[in-house]
Formats: structure tokens, C-alpha cells, sequence
């Protein structure tokens, strides 16, 4: 019996992956290692999935462990029939503290990179990356490229630098994984549905915050892309791109190949909400330090000052690897126009879910 482990779930990635892995492997079951204290949150998922999929119904087990622990937490025998992982597992969080992110990101990786080299079937391991180990990059940033000399705005992209480096170099000693680095991951294309409101929902909160029709933001270079991608194609890409015996030992960017620029973003949010942006010529540094300094500006604003930093950048992504092998599949990212209104229609309508991430 073949049975593929999973790490991070029920997190955004793992809860729109796990059906689509169990479908595509009709043979397989799934062992999810999840924290105690998610595990109630995990049972709940797990039953929604199954009622949506009922194909996949009784072939997933949750089991307690924990990635920053040896061996995972698990007892010897949990793991014997193994032959797939996938480590989503991560703290997706651009103000996270070093400590906590190096313990999840970094030692995490490393204890599943042993874990994966324990096993004697192993296939492949299929890890989650982030387009953002570039850091601050000026140009574009391939994706074969890593350690190009970059500096990093935060904790979250440095650790994840760190942890795909873990990565690549068990991958040279011989170890099978891809690797995938989604952008920054939205809610679904067709639902506008999502477990989290941050990155350009930031902006749309800060719009929506502004009650006249003229809402103001500070002015944003034109140029600046924003590399935007729906949970929808992250997800049906990786359970496509998992299959394909070339894309072992091989990296894919997983974004929109024609991302919509930072001001397109604000200006497709902004109609929606019946609203006119104007734009005031306020240097972003001086935005960011209010935000670290003036009290109560970031809960006013609803954006948290780490978000700045992504209307400055001037990092673009290849994609042509994961554009290349896709071809033909049917798995195409959508651009960002097309399903816009329905993250704001979905955020509108769920005004109960947050920014904090799953720790």
C-alpha cells in the first residue's frame, strides 16, 4: 500500500491539495502530521473535504507530530509504508519573529529532509517553497536561480532562502524532490474563497476603510509588479507538476507569467468598491516608519507596515519551466482581472476571517 505524508494541513495549500493528490492516486492513502492544537481545526477540514469528495472518503488518517522535532514526532512504524511527502508546513508570516521562523522554516526542512532520507521507497519529495527567496533582488529572478548575493526584507523570506537551500543540496547527495515557489497565493479563482487576508488584501481593507469615494493611497512607481497567483492554479499545478518524472530534481515558479503591476491592483479593487484612487506623491519609507512608529496607525490603516516593502520591488519571476511543462495539461493561471471581484466579494461576505497565520 502506497501512502504519501503531508505536512501542513489543514492549512490554504494542503486543505485545496489533499483532495486533488487522493484523486489523482487512486491506490493511496494520506498520513497528515498535524500540531495537538490544530488537530480539532483538522478533523473539521478533513470531514468537509470528504463530504465535497466522497471518492477520497476514509483514506486520510491525522496523525499528532510536529516538524521541529526529530523523526517528526511520529512513532518508528507510522511512516513504514511512506513513498511521497509533501512538506507545506511553514510559517507564512512577512512580521514573524526569527526565532520562530528559523524553528519552523529552517530546522522544520531539516527534519524533513532526514525523515525523507530514512525511507527506503521513497519517490519523491514534493516541497513548497516561496518565489520570494529572492529577497531583494533587482531583476529577474529565474527559476534555477537561489543564492545570488540577495539581501531579505524579513525573517519569513530569509528562512525560507535558507530552508530551500537544505533542499537543493540533499537534492545534489541524490535525494528526488521538486521544488515549487508560489507567489503570493490568493483565495480561489472561481469562489474567491480563502482562510486569510493578507497581501493585496491589505490594500483592498485600506481602501474599504476610507468611506468617501475618493479613497487615497500613496503613489506607487508603475513599474513595480505584483506577483499574484489564485489558490485554484498553485494547487493544480503541483498535483500536475508531481506527476511528471521530468520535473524531478527541477524548480517551478508558480505566479501569474504577466503579473498585473501594483497600481492595476489598487485600481481593479478600488472600481469594484465604487471607489476613485488618488494617489499622493508620499515617499514609501516614510509610510513604512509611520506605520512601525505612529500607535494605533496599523490597526487604522488595516495594513501592517511589512507590506510596504512589496510596492517597492523590483523583482519580476520566470516562470518558463513551469509554463513549459504545463503546456498542453489544461492548468493555465488566470490573470488577476479576471477574478478579482470575487476575492472582494468573498471578503465582503466573510468578514470573519483574519491575517494571522497558522502557527
Amino acid at each position: 500500500m502506497s501512502t504519501v505524508l503531508m505536512t501542513g494541513f489543514p492549512g490554504f495549500l494542503g486543505s485545496a491539495l489533499l483532495p486533488r493528490v487522493l484523486d489523482r492516486r487512486s491506490g493511496s492513502t494520506m498520513l497528515c502530521v498535524v500540531q495537538d492544537r490544530h488537530l480539532d481545526t483538522a478533523r473539521e477540514r478533513l470531514a468537509a473535504i470528504e463530504q465535497a469528495h466522497p471518492g477520497i472518503a476514509g483514506r486520510t488518517e491525522l496523525v499528532v507530530g510536529d516538524i521541529t522535532v526529530p523523526g517528526l514526532g511520529l512513532a518508528a512504524d507510522t511512516a513504514r509504508d511512506v513513498d511521497e511527502v509533501w512538506h507545506l508546513a511553514a510559517v507564512y508570516d512577512l512580521a514573524v519573529g526569527l526565532e520562530i521562523a528559523r524553528k519552523v522554516n529552517v530546522d522544520g526542512t531539516a527534519n524533513v529532509i532526514a525523515f525523507c532520507q530514512g525511507l527506503a521507497g521513497l519517490r519523491r519529495l514534493q516541497y513548497v517553497s516561496t518565489c520570494y527567496v529572492s529577497g531583494r533582488y533587482d531583476g529577474e529572478f529565474g527559476e534555477d536561480d537561489l543564492d545570488v548575493g540577495q539581501e531579505f526584507y524579513n525573517h519569513y523570506e530569509a528562512t525560507k532562502f535558507e530552508a530551500e537551500k537544505l533542499v537543493r543540496a540533499a537534492m545534489a547527495d541524490g535525494l528526488p524532490a521538486t521544488i515549487y515557489r508560489p507567489g503570493i497565493v490568493v483565495g480561489d479563482s472561481v469562489t474567491g474563497e480563502t482562510q486569510k487576508y493578507d497581501g493585496p488584501y491589505f490594500v483592498a481593507e485600506f481602501l474599504r476603510r476610507q468611506r468617501l469615494p475618493i479613497a487615497v493611497l500613496p503613489a506607487v512607481d508603475e513599474t513595480v509588479r505584483t506577483s499574484l497567483v489564485p489558490r485554484d492554479f498553485v494547487s493544480a499545478a503541483m498535483d500536475e507538476l508531481s506527476v511528471h518524472e521530468a520535473t524531478v530534481g527541477r524548480t517551478y515558479a508558480l505566479t501569474d507569467p504577466e503579473p498585473p503591476a501594483a497600481a492595476e491592483v489598487a485600481q481593479i479593487f478600488a472600481r469594484h468598491l465604487g471607489k476613485r484612487v488618488v494617489y499622493l506623491p508620499v515617499p514609501l519609507g516614510i509610510v513604512r516608519t509611520a506605520l512601525n512608529t505612529v500607535p494605533g496607525l496599523v490597526w487604522a490603516l488595516g495594513m501592517p507596515a511589512e507590506v510596504i516593502d512589496y510596492f517597492s520591488t523590483r523583482t519580476s519571476y520566470s516562470t518558463k519551466n513551469t509554463v513549459a511543462e504545463l503546456d498542453g495539461t489544461g492548468v493555465d493561471c488566470p490573470p488577476f482581472a479576471d477574478y478579482a471581484d470575487r476575492l472582494l466579494d468573498f471578503m465582503i461576505a466573510h468578514p470573519d476571517i483574519g491575517s494571522a497565520a497558522m502557527v
